[in-house]
């Protein structure tokens, strides 16, 4: 795929993908598209050599694979990592806050959002909503209300004069997202507001009660090519659906002879524990059920883990925030993440790999080595390397802002990145 139809594609995923759910459908459209089988895991499995597979677990997960051509216990298996969550406002199960002749709707935090940028930016919200039809039946079904519904308002300056040294964020309090004003006695109520929108986009659902949802907040603005000179990429998201999209793509366009398979995890920003995060079973019952049980410590042993999941780039006002050998600049190459404490599964061998088939492709990567005084993030790398015993690496595309409602990537990095994941995938000495 070339530079220019990859970015393109890249832009229209991020921007029709404001929740897992909605990431998940959009990534087995393309699989269906592509000709991939889907594997239901409530089902005897037959699986053919040559041939594509995906199964979804709580359409939120997903793992899809090229059995390849050469039996996985001899080639191993080429696997790429990623997840589907990111940072964001989930609305609670009883959210209405009726205040001074308005609505909100009350909020709670998922993982570690970066929360200032959140005020006073056009929210839309989307997620997926389980309901009784007239029928009787219990359906799931996926809903984004598509435009700006709600706000976030900061308190004026002249009300908090302190606003620019010292304004704290009390997540209860200051963070409900104001959706309408009201009329005194009005009886509006967000299953009411939730059922229509549904019914909006599916005349057909016949709603007869709304029993759960799982909902978020995200910014309206769709992501763009930014800068002067269109150097940059700026969206919802960035971490980590633009991972998503790179190892997908990487996988569709493999020669599919090798072994290979993508993995995208849900529930990383929260720690992954779960029975669809990367501390759960998911990924090792599909290698199971492909290799057999007693073979999987074999395919194991020859096969490696790419754990793609963002960088923190060099911030040019904050260059003191990274070890001076080790900031990586936007739009120089994807980012090996170095950290002998193991926060990065990285290791001399899988570094070498990768570097090895960059080389080969005649393109540049850097490294990240967090400041040895600060605290270092994770990835589901070291949680898969340790739940499978796999050797893996740990990249991903330099960026900024991470974890703020809007992040910023390089616009060439992505589509490097993917031309080695895509070599990586079809590499034929994995197992050398």
């Amino acid at each position: 795929m070339e530079h220019a139809e990859f970015n393109n594609d890249l832009l229209e995923f991020l921007s029709r993908s404001p929740t897992p759910w909605h990431a998940v459908r959009n990534m087995t459209d393309k699989l269906d598209a592509a000709g991939f089988t889907a594997l239901d895991e409530r089902d005897e499995w037959h699986l053919e050599p040559g041939c594509g597979y995906y199964t979804v677990r709580n359409g939120s997960a997903l793992v899809a694979f090229q059995t390849g051509h050469r039996d996985p216990g001899d080639a191993g298996i080429r696997m790429v990592g990623a997840h589907t969550d990111s940072p964001c406002l989930k609305v609670k199960p009883n959210p209405e806050l009726r205040r001074n002749g308005c609505l909100a709707l009350g909020v709670e935090v998922y993982g570690g959002a970066l929360l200032n940028p959140w005020f006073d930016r056009d929210l839309s919200l989307a997620g997926r909503v389980t309901y009784r039809n007239e029928a009787g039946k219990v359906l799931d079904t996926l809903v984004d209300f598509h435009k700006a519904i709600a706000f976030i308002p900061s308190l004026a300056i002249h009300l908090d004069r302190e606003a620019n040294n010292n304004r704290s964020i009390n997540k209860q309090t200051d963070l409900p997202p104001v959706l309408m004003q009201m009329e005194e006695g009005e009886e509006t109520n967000f299953h009411g507001l939730l059922k229509t929108q549904i019914e909006i986009d599916n005349p057909a659902a016949g709603i007869e009660k709304i029993l759960a949802y799982e909902l978020n907040f995200y910014d309206s603005q769709t992501a763009s090519v930014v800068g002067l000179n269109d150097e940059f990429i700026a969206s919802a998201r960035l971490d980590n659906l633009l991972s998503c999209h790179i190892g997908l793509q990487a996988l569709l366009d493999a020669s599919g002879q090798e072994p290979a398979l993508l993995v995208c995890n849900d529930h990383e920003e929260v720690g992954s524990v779960s029975a669809e995060g990367a501390q759960g079973p998911f990924l090792a019952s599909v290698l199971d059920r492909w290799c057999g049980t007693e073979k999987r410590n074999r395919v194991i042993a020859r096969s490696m883990m790419i754990s793609a999941d963002n960088a923190h780039g060099i911030h040019p006002n904050y260059a003191d925030r990274h070890d001076e050998n080790h900031g990586p600049l936007l739009n120089k190459g994807p980012v090996i993440k170095v950290n002998h404490n193991q926060r990065y599964a990285t290791n001399s061998r899988s570094a070498a790999l990768y570097r090895h088939i960059s080389d080969e492709l005649g393109l540049a990567s850097q490294t990240f080595v967090v400041r040895s005084d600060m605290g270092c993030g994770s990835t589901i790398g070291p949680l898969t390397a340790a739940n499978l015993g796999i050797t893996t690496l740990d990249i991903g595309v330099a960026q900024w802002g991470m974890h703020s409602i809007r992040e910023i990537a390089g616009a060439d990095d992505g589509h490097t990145l993917y031309r080695v994941l895509r070599q990586f995938m079809q590499y034929p000495h994995l197992s050398d």
